[in-house]
């Protein structure tokens, strides 16, 4: 059973309660469920030949952890499905973002891309232990939505009990931003003459902060690499042409092919300067 109140508005919010009840044991419940469509972006080495830079609904999920960290996770197109599941305990919101505005991102006088709506989900009350769960599914072109994020409860009910839960989905054109800085673009590639083995990640961070803060030498990039990879060189310098800051590294992957989790943001110690920028990278 759910119930829904709607209040419209240039930020459109429905309150949702809901109450499930189990007909027999499930391995998977999806609880407050989003899905989106991610063909191809800035962070694409494929673009199908496609004429638009970018193609997609959402670029990113954006998680508020129970915690007060919050993380970024940019949308891919994967070759095979992917699914990610990110541990917490009485989560503040997550949500399907569409962060680039900018018309140039998209070239599509049809779709308009750059007016799609982000939506965010704000938990009501606690709802204790689980994890965000982001599926994304291999699509050929634009027309699929492959792109699911839902929470999934650690602990379910039995079989004939309820399960109530209550939240707020807030419909926005990217009014939701963590209190610190926010990525703005994830970029991935090679060099071709400057040590071509290496894998380049260049991510860009703004923040009222740090926007036209050209020169800080106590801010600083702090990069994790996972197994799979190591972390060769990075660095971090302001932006003069947008007043945002650029974190730059490369990876040496280490022949296994195994997917690899990656995790970046600004400090200017002791402070935290940005939201945690968050990738699985496969070589």
């Amino acid at each position: 059973a759910y119930r829904f109140e709607i209040e419209p508005g240039e930020v459109t919010v429905m309150q949702v309660k809901m109450a499930i009840y189990l007909r027999q044991p499930v391995k998977v419940l999806g609880v407050a469920p989003l899905t989106s469509m991610f063909w191809h972006g800035e962070n694409s080495a494929e673009k199908y030949g496609d004429f638009r830079p970018e193609v997609h609904d959402s670029d990113g999920l954006l998680v508020a952890h129970g915690s007060g960290e919050w993380l970024w996770r940019p949308l891919t197109n994967p070759d095979a499905i992917r699914s990610s599941a990110f541990a917490d305990v009485n989560p503040r919101g997550f949500g399907l973002l569409q962060r680039d505005r900018s018309f140039s991102s998209y070239e599509d006088l049809e779709a308009n891309y750059q007016s799609r709506p982000s939506v965010w989900v704000e938990p009501v009350g606690n709802w204790g232990r689980g994890a965000i769960r982001l599926i994304e599914i291999p699509t050929p072109d634009e027309t699929n939505d492959n792109i699911v994020a839902f929470w999934q409860p650690e602990q379910l009910p039995a079989v004939g009990e309820s399960l109530v839960l209550e939240y707020r989905l807030h419909w926005n054109m990217g009014q939701i931003k963590p209190p610190s800085g926010h990525t703005v673009a994830t970029r991935i590639g090679h060099s071709k003459t400057h040590e071509p083995d290496l894998t380049r990640f260049v991510v860009d961070f703004d923040s009222p902060f740090l926007h036209g803060r050209y020169a800080d030498p106590e801010i600083e990039a702090v990069v994790s690499v996972g197994a799979g990879a190591t972390l060769v060189h990075q660095s971090i310098q302001s932006n003069p042409n947008n007043g945002a800051w650029r974190a730059a590294f490369a990876l040496r992957p280490d022949g296994t092919g195994r997917p690899v989790e990656l995790r970046c943001f600004l400090r200017r110690p002791p402070h935290i300067l940005t939201e945690t920028w968050s990738y699985r990278w496969t070589p």
